[in-house]
């Protein structure tokens, strides 16, 4: 069944004649442009949006996992000031966001050539609260994992198959997640959030949010590591970091990583 998904994959891939992925470098992105690659060759191609609210980790990432698969990678950078919409994080921040990038990207398709713009969604993003999705439908932009009913296990299974190191790549999100709606946004709060994530990362936790409440820190990593998150030589070096990035308060939350766990409604 999931080889027979692929194959539908490939279909409509094919179909497009020329595709431009909406690149970040995740898993299910990095699938759907390693796929275009194999099917169209040259007439493939990734686009990835540089904001503020992506880490430069994702960013850098994005551009070697480019390079790796050999394809053309187009870049936009688009500065805080130019979505002021964004400034108060409203609960339709999704909408307003993926509105305004997925815009500018249909321009840089239309501008290269290209006959279609695609997005990684899957067919798991249908279960989450994603209110980008009206926005993607409204523009036209097209969804081939989606379409093809790929779950987002299905992606990293065949992604192992094919090589992908993405595979098993822990799940990305913008800054703007870390935050809750309503909260003014700042360039400084992102990058706070940021530091202290990456900090976590290479602290050797995989799954893992920085949730920003005002001056405290609340994080959250997979069950399973919380063990390790809470040792005493860990909490020190942790207050250190988070404190000198100026959060004056630091929690653990227990119940683990929570994906959307600052939307509307969640516990």
């Amino acid at each position: 069944m999931m080889h027979q998904k692929l194959e539908q994959l490939q279909r409509l891939v094919s179909e497009t004649g020329s595709l431009l992925v909406a690149f970040s470098g995740g898993v299910d992105s990095a699938f759907l442009l390693a796929v275009a690659r194999n099917v169209l060759g040259e007439r493939a191609a990734a686009i990835t949006v540089d904001t503020p609210f992506h880490s430069r980790c994702e960013i850098d990432g994005a551009d070697r996992l480019a390079a790796a698969l050999g394809v053309r990678h187009l870049k936009i950078k688009i500065p805080w000031d130019a979505l002021p919409e964004l400034v108060n994080n409203p609960p339709e921040r999704c909408y307003i966001c993926k509105k305004a990038v997925f815009k500018r990207c249909l321009k840089v398709c239309s501008d290269q050539g290209f006959s279609v713009l695609a997005d990684g969604s899957n067919l798991d993003d249908l279960d989450d609260y994603r209110p980008g999705r009206a926005a993607l439908r409204e523009l036209g932009v097209r969804s081939p994992l989606l379409e093809s009913g790929l779950t987002k296990q299905e992606i990293r299974q065949l992604s192992r198959e094919m090589g992908l190191e993405t595979w098993d790549k822990p799940a990305l999100a913008c800054l703007m997640t870390r935050l809750p709606h309503g909260e003014t946004v700042t360039v400084e709060h992102l990058r706070r959030i940021e530091v202290c994530e990456d900090f976590l990362r290479t602290s050797g936790f995989g799954q893992l949010r920085v949730r920003s409440h005002d001056d405290t820190a609340r994080i959250e990593v997979e069950q399973g590591q919380i063990e390790q998150l809470c040792t005493p030589e860990m909490r020190e070096r942790i207050s250190t970091r988070f404190r000198s990035a100026g959060f004056s308060r630091v929690t653990v939350d227990l119940g683990g990583y929570r994906c959307g766990s600052m939307n509307p409604g969640s516990p």
